[in-house]
C-alpha cells in the first residue's frame, strides 16, 4: 500500500488558489500589516490584489510581512500526523525568512508527542513562484508513486538549478525593507532607473539597470536566454512560469514576449502566470514582475 505523503508550504510559493487545492498542498499563510499592529493572514484575511491596490493608493506607506507562527505550523501538522500521513514541508529559504525555523521547532514539538510522526523540513533556497514550481515538483513525484525519501532527495538536487530574473518599478521598497544586499551599488531611485535583479540560492544580486520598462523586460528575456545556453537546457527538462505583481495585462504582454523562446527551447507551449504575494511584494513594491525556472525532478 502506497504511502500516504502531504505536502505543505508557506505562503510564500504564491500559486494560485485552484492550483493549490488540485494539487492538494497545505499552505501555512504569512501575516501582513499596513499599520505595524494589525497583521492579517495573507490569502486568507487579505486578498493579495487587495494588499497591492492599498500600496498603488499609498505609495509613502511601506508594508511589512510577519512569518507563520510555531503554533500555525503545530496545528497544520498535528492532525495530519495523528492520520500516519508523512509529511515533506518547503520553506521559503531562510536568508529571507525565520518560517523554516518555525516550522522546525513545531516538528520537534510534534516528535515528543507523537514520536513515530514522519516530517521532513526543506529550506527551498529559493521564493515566491520559483518556490512554487519547486512545490509542485514535489507534487508531481509524489503523484508518480515516488517513494517518501526519493522525494526529498531529488527535490533537494534541483534546487541550485532554480532562478528568478526579474525587475521592479522602483528600489525604494529593497531600500527601506533592508533587503538591498548585493544590489546596492544601483544608484538612487531619484535617476528612475529600472533595476534588474537576479534571485538565486536565496540571494538577491545585481544585474544591471535599464532607463524604461520596456527595455528592462526585454533585458528580462535576454537574461533567461543567456541563462537557457550556459545550462545548455533541452526542451522538457525545466519547469518555467511568469510571476507580476499588480499588473497582469503587463504579465500577459510579456508572455507573448517570451512565448517563442520558450516553446523553442524549453518546449512548453502553455506558460503559467502567478501573482507574486506579500511576503515577496512588501520588498519589491507593486510592479515586480519575471520569469522563473527550475530543473525538473527525478
Amino acid at each position: 500500500m502506497q504511502e500516504k505523503i502531504q505536502i505543505i508550504s508557506d505562503g510564500s510559493l504564491d500559486l494560485p488558489n485552484e492550483l493549490v487545492e488540485e494539487k492538494g498542498i497545505k499552505v501555512v499563510p504569512f501575516y501582513v500589516s499596513f499599520d505595524g499592529e494589525t497583521y492579517l493572514k495573507e490569502k486568507e484575511e487579505l486578498d493579495v490584489r487587495e494588499f497591492y491596490q492599498k500600496m498603488v493608493d499609498n505609495p509613502q506607506v511601506f508594508p511589512k510581512t510577519s512569518m507563520p507562527s510555531v503554533q500555525d505550523y503545530y496545528d497544520v501538522f498535528e492532525p495530519l500526523v495523528k492520520e500516519g500521513i508523512a509529511i515533506i514541508c518547503i520553506c521559503i529559504t531562510q536568508k529571507f525568512s525565520g518560517s523554516m525555523q518555525s516550522a522546525t521547532t513545531a516538528k520537534d514539538m510534534i516528535l515528543e508527542e507523537y514520536p513515530d510522526a514522519k516530517i521532513t523540513v526543506i529550506d527551498a533556497t529559493v521564493n515566491t513562484v520559483l518556490q512554487g514550481l519547486l512545490v509542485l515538483e514535489a507534487c508531481r513525484l509524489r503523484d508518480q508513486g515516488m517513494e517518501y525519501d526519493r522525494i526529498i532527495e531529488n527535490i533537494s538536487k534541483i534546487r541550485e538549478t532554480g532562478r528568478i530574473f526579474f525587475t521592479i518599478g522602483s528600489i525604494d521598497y529593497l531600500k527601506h525593507g533592508g533587503r538591498i544586499g548585493k544590489v546596492a551599488g544601483i544608484a538612487g531611485s531619484a535617476l528612475k532607473i529600472k533595476p534588474l535583479i537576479t534571485l538565486k540560492e536565496g540571494e538577491i544580486f545585481n544585474s544591471g539597470i535599464t532607463r524604461n520598462r520596456k527595455k528592462s523586460l526585454e533585458k528580462v528575456a535576454d537574461m533567461l536566454k543567456e541563462y537557457l545556453d550556459e545550462v545548455d537546457a533541452k526542451p522538457g527538462e525545466y519547469s518555467f512560469c511568469i510571476g507580476f505583481g499588480y499588473d497582469r495585462k503587463e504579465a500577459e504582454e510579456f508572455k507573448e514576449m517570451l512565448k517563442d523562446l520558450v516553446k523553442e527551447r524549453l518546449g512548453i507551449d502553455e506558460i503559467g502566470i502567478y501573482q507574486i504575494g506579500a511576503t515577496i511584494g512588501v520588498h519589491t513594491g507593486p510592479y515586480p514582475i519575471g520569469v522563473g525556472i527550475i530543473k525538473h525532478a527525478g
